[in-house]
């Protein structure tokens, strides 16, 4: 409780803001973001929230107030217990699933909007179950976002110490995009960008 806090005696506690507001402290942060985040992942707290952890100032900021531009992101995997570690949550399966209720559109003439949702995962479920999610800019600020899961699994590779494959640029376009080696610097990356195009923005993108 925000009345029982006592800075001597926790000088590391994170302070825990909702849209500004200090409403108390938590003696382990890294818990407390897990937490929330899964329960904004898996639908039950509000996708539209943002969650910035700021590791120097140790405060946690909650925001769900209007007039914050978001945008998806495909999540990666970071859980050390999980075998997809490293990975896009959206796999071949989901896709599939996806590319299969497209073609079953035609037989869904005549229902109700509430009926196609139930029936169909589409974009609704990609979001409950953590498979896309919604960062604002401020959140983006603490998030490690890679430009295509094509440079993932290069990185990925390069963490595990394969050989980078080589690549013929005979007959390839003189404007076609250079694209560095992965950065070994980089310990983990938490998003992946759906298309390059989303980076630029409404105007950008038309």
């Amino acid at each position: 409780l925000l009345e029982e806090y006592d800075q001597n005696q926790n000088p590391d506690a994170t302070k825990v803001f909702v849209n500004g507001v200090w409403v108390g402290v938590h003696s382990n942060a890294q818990q407390l973001v897990t937490v929330v985040q899964e329960l904004r992942r898996n639908g039950t707290l509000s996708y539209e929230m943002s969650l910035i952890r700021d590791i120097r100032d140790r405060e946690f900021k909650i925001f769900t107030d209007a007039g914050r531009v978001m945008r998806p992101l495909f999540v990666v995997e970071n859980d050390i217990r999980k075998p997809n570690r490293n990975h896009l949550i959206f796999t071949k399966e989901i896709s599939n699933k996806l590319k299969q209720e497209q073609q079953e559109t035609s037989t869904r003439q005549g229902w109700s909007q509430d009926e196609v949702e139930q029936a169909t995962y589409g974009w609704r479920g990609l979001i409950q179950d953590g498979v896309v999610e919604y960062l604002d800019a401020e959140e983006e600020e603490t998030a490690m976002i890679t430009f295509s899961p094509e440079d993932l699994e290069e990185w990925r590779e390069m963490k595990l110490g394969l050989p980078a494959a080589e690549r013929s640029t005979e007959g390839e376009h003189r404007l076609r995009r250079l694209k560095p080696l992965p950065d070994p610097r980089i310990h983990a990356y938490t998003h992946c960008e759906i298309h390059p195009a989303m980076i630029l923005g409404i105007c950008a993108s038309i």
